[in-house]
């Protein structure tokens, strides 16, 4: 039975990347054969290298939205809300950080203007209903503040309000960035476009959830947090034919991977539509739509981890992870890449 120390990695905190490099696409590449656990340094802009015409690179196109609001409660205590899902024009989950959690029926007042009444609590979230003078999507483009992860230890700037985001993204609903997504420039999109390799996209609004840790020794008692994602009849069409051809299908990030997966059926093909996902991938799952996978490093015994581990194997991971480290590679969000191709008998 794996353990929640199965996955750990030692990590100088000097590694872990507080500013995006200076231009997209500026930032390495670690390539891991999941069939030999080879790994190869290269520069990001040598993906072209690693791409076959008869590929489909499969992008999510959501969009990060400003969630991070700060106020207080009507008693005096300072609150900060981490909207996790809009609900409607007027409702939302949110995650509220507080010296004592709010009851149902206690009333926040935001610093920008406006009120929440706290309606319900559903585990670690708290369903809201606000009393605001515009529709709860748009006051938050104008009032929220961009919830840059916790690893980042510092304010966001205007420069992440761009750098925070893919330059394809689209459908607004996220809470953290697909990150894998954010070193790809139009430039390289269209290069990769020029050498027969085609491209489609998913949505799935990542939530905050993916920063949760695990605190059970035993990885299974783990229970994922769930995110929304939606695929198109077309995005299955192109990926049915890819594996038609003998092309491989290449998730640019995990939350494209993970939707992918939830969606396919028996044969690997995406089954269209809206839907959600819970799903936690973890050594000894058999993947069915997935070839590849590019992606940044994740946290030690993190779920992320733990789904690389699954994709390419957990000896490979961490070894690759270890070279990573003495190799000075910058982690997790605004950090370098893999790319990694799954191991045969994953």
């Amino acid at each position: 039975m794996l353990q929640r120390q199965d996955f750990y990695f030692d990590l100088p905190s000097e590694l872990i990347a507080q500013q995006p490099p200076a231009q997209r696409g500026d930032s390495r590449l670690l390539a891991l054969d999941g069939a030999t656990g080879q790994v190869a340094d290269q520069r990001f802009s040598d993906l072209l290298e690693l791409l076959r015409p008869d590929d489909l690179l499969v992008f999510n196109d959501t969009r990060v939205i400003p969630a991070r609001l700060s106020g207080r409660k009507a008693s005096g205590g300072r609150v900060e809300l981490l909207v996790e899902r809009v609900l409607d024009e007027q409702r939302a989950l949110v995650q509220i950080r507080a010296n004592r959690a709010p009851k149902p029926g206690s009333l926040l007042v935001f610093d920008a203007g406006g009120t929440a009444i706290v309606v319900d609590r559903q585990q670690d979230l708290f369903e809201i209903r606000v009393d605001i003078d515009q529709p709860l999507p748009t006051w938050l483009e104008q009032h929220g503040r961009l919830p840059l992860p916790p690893y980042i230890t510092r304010e966001p700037t205007a420069h992440d309000a761009e750098r925070y985001q893919t330059v394809y993204a689209r459908q607004p609903g996220a809470v953290a960035a697909p990150t894998a997504g954010l070193h790809f420039d139009q430039a390289l999109l269209t290069r990769i476009s020029e050498m027969g390799v085609a491209s489609t996209f998913i949505t799935l609004h990542v939530g905050a959830g993916t920063f949760q840790p695990i605190r059970m020794e035993q990885i299974t008692e783990h229970v994922m947090h769930a995110e929304r994602f939606a695929i198109t009849p077309e995005t299955c069409e192109q990926i049915r034919a890819t594996q038609e051809r003998g092309g491989r299908v290449i998730a640019v990030g995990t939350t494209t991977l993970r939707a992918l997966e939830t969606a396919s059926d028996e044969q690997g093909v995406p089954q269209p539509g809206p839907d959600e996902t819970r799903i936690f991938i973890y050594p000894g799952y058999r993947f069915r739509c997935v070839d590849a996978l590019i992606t940044n490093f994740h946290l030690p015994e993190s779920t992320l981890l733990m789904l690389v581990a699954a994709f390419a194997g957990r000896a490979a991971i961490l070894e690759a992870y270890r070279h990573a480290v003495a190799a000075g590679y910058r982690f997790f969000s605004y950090g370098d890449a893999m790319f990694i191709t799954r191991a045969p008998h994953n």
